[in-house]
């Protein structure tokens, strides 16, 4: 991104383009500057701050009034749009909604161990593999035929699958980008974060009136509420042990990650939607962070105090990242889209939740 100097050396450059042509000097065209860490530091810094100064906003609004921290994120974030259009914020927020998303979901994985996801059984894993893969294949089949794209059906199913809107930054970040691919990231992390706080309601009150047991109470809000926190908040209003095996089974759809964002940049390489040709790509780095940190931390290498600080850590990023790309996208824009998208991401919830709660009743 250039700086506000390379601005006025081009547009001096082109102010007497016109002399130089007239006297037939040929015109003079500057070797390009490789930026230095410093210079890079300097230009990303006021995006970067402004992007931290909402997060930080957002994180009190959030602890104050119990709304999900990651929708506040996306709203002043978008309030804020204008310092995107010009400025010295824009290389800041592109900095923070690519570079620093990409850290949050790489640290995402030192809130997983091995241990954790194996002591749920095979029965639990089974019904959450097949819940999000389907409900990834349910967006990818629906959305066409609601007018929407293909990379949109697996963008809202993913997010609607694996873990809100973690897993819809993660997935935007190696889809094929289009003038709509921000517009539908929000909006798919706007619908999904309501969805999931009116699934932490209700989803209690039903497993109440089933009359689910403790271990299929946790499985199946575990499985089906699309939020780490809303999981975690369902599940303990409940009792420790709903909460504890919701959290458990949660954090096996959020190991889903990996695999899944992997899975879709090998099928983009194949298909050339990324100029692959056809070749498996290596894997992005914030994914073999991810994988790293979860076998680190299954080998009881990380401390608790530091796994805590390091799970914070992502947090921040994530909703600083959010914010940024709040910042990228206009009110208009979102609203512009109708109901087909908002329609299809229900029908997603409806499914894996549907789907989870008769695994539940019939095999556990």
């Amino acid at each position: 991104m250039a700086s506000d100097l390379d601005k006025d050396t081009a547009a001096a450059h082109a102010m007497f383009r016109s002399f130089d042509g007239m006297e037939g000097v040929p015109e003079f065209v500057p070797p390009p500057q490789k930026r230095t860490l410093l210079g890079t530091a300097r230009a990303v810094y006021p995006g970067v701050v402004v992007a931290l100064t909402i997060a930080l906003a957002a994180t009190w609004l959030s602890q104050h009034y119990g709304a999900p921290v990651m929708l506040f994120g996306l709203l002043l974030g978008m309030a804020f749009h204008f310092l995107h259009e010009e400025g010295r914020c824009v290389a800041g927020i592109e900095f923070a909604s690519k570079a620093v998303l990409r850290t949050g979901v790489a640290l995402l994985g030192v809130r997983v161990t091995a241990e954790q996801i194996m002591s749920l059984g095979p029965q639990p894993i089974l019904i959450v593999m097949i819940g999000v893969l389907s409900t990834i294949a349910l967006g990818l089949f629906v959305a066409p035929r609601l007018g929407r794209s293909k990379a949109f059906g697996v963008l809202s199913g993913g997010a609607v699958g694996i873990c809100g809107a973690s897993a819809a930054l993660a997935i935007a970040s190696v889809l094929p980008r289009d003038k709509d691919s921000e517009r539908d990231t929000i909006l798919t992390v706007v619908t999904v974060t309501a969805m999931s706080t009116v699934c932490m309601i209700l989803y209690p009150l039903l497993a109440a009136r089933l009359g689910l047991s403790q271990n299929q109470a946790g499985v199946f809000l575990g499985g089906t509420i699309h939020d780490v926190a809303q999981v975690v908040g369902a599940g303990y209003s409940i009792s420790p042990a709903v909460g504890d095996t919701a959290t458990y089974v949660k954090l096996l759809r959020v190991a889903m990650l990996a695999p899944v964002v992997f899975a879709i940049s090998v099928v983009l390489a194949r298909s050339g939607a990324q100029g692959g040709k056809g070749k498996i790509p290596m894997p992005p780095l914030f994914l073999l962070g991810f994988a790293a940190l979860v076998a680190i931390n299954s080998m009881g290498f990380i401390p608790h105090a530091v796994g805590k600080s390091v799970s914070s850590l992502s947090s921040w990023c994530l909703v600083t990242a959010i914010a940024a790309l709040g910042m990228k996208t206009s009110f208009k824009d979102v609203f512009a889209v109708g109901w087909r998208p908002i329609a299809l991401m229900v029908g997603e919830t409806v499914w894996i939740g549907g789907f989870v709660l008769l695994a539940v009743l019939f095999s556990l």
